[in-house]
């Protein structure tokens, strides 16, 4: 297993590496002067040409390339061109955001989807199968910018004066704040250390902050502004989940160990969940897996109709400035976050189905 794991993450370097190029290469093609971009259309050519030359943006690519790489190597992700300060600090500040509204979307996909698909897989042909395929369908070709746009609308205005009332944008509501679990229990951090980053970052996780400090009030406000934008973010994948999970479950119901179990006078709910649901679980985790990149391509545009500070509107922002620094650093974070789910996908195999192992 050990041995699997490092050919596994040795395999991921490459594509980590190709990761890096491109979006470095790509971030640099795009049209526009990043100096016009940051300081204005009024900036003169002299001041452009200082802000350039400051910015090692005079240099060739290879060289500004391999700078990067060497710099990335130690630890250092860069400094933002537009609001200099160092990109982990911001990725302290921005990314609990993004991870708490990608974690939210995918657990609802799954909830929701997995026994959507089970159910239409045991009715199939049905009037159950049809209505949730068709479902599946109309939640794959809805955009996640008109979807969240639609939800605020309904659920912030029209419903405004009624117990269904959600906010359509922010984290907390105004006037209320999060207390980092270091300031509730006292805990002291040497500035500057890797610890005192792990603290911030983890606290500034609104969600898991106010458990561990048992604030349940601040844990129901940041719930209820994260449920608009995780459900618009979760549709999607949803229906990509509900329809894989049917397809599974079809292939597994009609073999021979599933007829067996249920001439064995199984109750036929355990006969699905225990003997074909176990076994249809491979392609499932796969596409669960697949959905984490699909989840936080789509926070770029769900973080900026919610107006949250996430690494996805940031992102955005950021390619409208030409801030590259902030591009490459955001997207090096996204893509090990990638690589890093689909290698506990591959992991998770050998748990699911013992073959694996064997294999």
């Amino acid at each position: 297993m050990l041995r699997y794991t490092i050919r596994r993450i040795l395999a991921s370097l490459p594509v980590l590496f190709g990761v890096l190029l491109v979006t470095f290469v790509l971030a640099r093609s795009v049209p526009g002067d990043p100096c016009k971009a940051i300081l204005g259309e009024k900036a003169t050519q002299e001041v452009c040409d200082r802000f350039i030359k400051a910015k090692g943006l005079d240099k060739p690519i290879a060289v500004q390339f391999g700078i990067y790489l060497n710099d990335l190597a130690h630890g250092d992700f860069g400094e933002s061109i537009r609001f200099h300060r160092p990109i982990t600090q911001i990725l302290i500040e921005r990314l609990p955001m993004t991870i708490e509204l990608g974690f939210a979307g995918l657990f609802i996909a799954s909830l929701i989807g997995i026994p959507l698909g089970i159910i239409s897989a045991v009715k199939y042909n049905s009037g159950i199968d049809v209505a949730t395929m068709v479902g599946a369908n109309i939640g794959v070709s809805m955009p996640v910018f008109w979807l969240g746009l639609m939800m605020a609308y309904v659920f912030a205005l029209l419903l405004k004066d009624t117990p269904f009332w959600l906010p359509p944008s922010g984290r907390l509501s105004a006037g209320m704040a999060s207390i980092p679990f270091y300031e509730v229990y006292n805990i002291t951090f040497k500035e500057g250390t890797v610890w005192a980053a792990l603290g911030e970052f983890f606290s500034n996780m609104f969600i898991f902050n106010s458990i561990i400090t048992f604030d349940w009030v601040v844990l129901k406000d940041a719930v209820t502004h994260l449920i608009l934008p995780s459900l618009a973010l979760s549709t999607i994948p949803m229906a990509i989940i509900a329809r894989m999970t049917r397809s599974s479950m079809l292939q597994v119901l009609d073999l021979d160990y599933v007829r067996t179990a249920r001439s064995k006078g199984l109750i036929e709910y355990r006969v699905i969940l225990r003997h074909a649901f176990r076994n249809a679980l491979l392609p499932i985790v796969t596409i669960i897996g697949l959905q984490f990149g699909t989840v936080f391509s789509g926070a770029i545009l769900t973080e900026t109709i919610f107006s949250l500070a996430g690494v996805g509107r940031s992102l955005f922002e950021a390619i409208t400035a030409r801030d590259f620094p902030i591009i490459q650093g955001f997207t090096v974070v996204v893509a090990i976050g990638y690589i890093t789910v689909n290698l506990l996908v591959d992991l998770s195999y050998a748990l699911l189905d013992p073959r694996v192992r064997l294999d």
